[in-house]
């Protein structure tokens, strides 16, 4: 019995290090922004660990129907790297806290020809295994209107009005009561002396 457990706890033991070597990277899944305007790409991640001094964050950028991607920015060993000869020269900043688990960048004067996917990598050794995650990134001239924000406005109409509703019914039934009962006290006030004069 005593040697199962043993067994059982170098076992454990053995498989704890590599499950709590799991880091998970978050970015948004479609960004939208205007030609010219600028746009910061948020990259997060989880990690068992605390921040490593080892950090690093990757971006890479895949154009839409192509499938090569180029890498446009990396952050290792407390430096910044960005793109100095690609489309992205001279337009993309490294804005992240490597501290706060932040890897963001920064891309200036957006064209129609940055519309792809930006994938985001990060390390934060020992956790170092897990998948990168990826934005869509799409420019417009003007912004569509989504037909998310249209149903939000009017789902908050909807609402807006039914608190507003309530609010009149229970105010309306607030002063009925107060009125009743101001008309029941003079009632009762002025009764008994009534029955009291001669």
């Amino acid at each position: 019995m005593l040697r199962v457990l043993a067994l059982a706890s170098v076992v454990l033991l053995g498989i704890a290090p590599q499950a709590s070597q799991a880091i998970t990277v978050y970015t948004s899944w479609e960004r939208h922004a205007l030609v010219g305007s600028d746009i910061r790409l948020s990259c997060s991640f989880f990690s068992w660990r605390f921040v490593s001094e080892d950090v690093s964050f990757t971006w890479r950028y895949r154009p839409d129907g192509s499938r090569d991607s180029i890498s446009i920015a990396h952050y290792a060993g407390g430096e910044a790297y960005t793109d100095n000869k690609g489309a992205f020269k001279d337009r993309v900043e490294f804005v992240g806290n490597p501290k706060r688990r932040d890897g963001s960048i920064l891309i200036k004067n957006l064209d129609f020809s940055d519309n792809g996917t930006f994938t985001c990598d990060a390390k934060n050794p020992p956790d170092i295994v897990g998948r990168p995650s990826s934005v869509r990134l799409l420019v417009f001239e003007t912004l569509p209107i989504q037909a998310g924000v249209i149903t939000g406005a009017i789902i908050g109409v909807v609402l807006g009005l039914l608190v507003l509703i309530v609010v009149i019914y229970y105010l309306m039934r607030f002063l009925v009561a107060r009125r009743v009962f101001s008309l029941n006290v003079s009632r009762n006030v002025e009764g008994p002396q009534l029955s009291i004069l001669p």
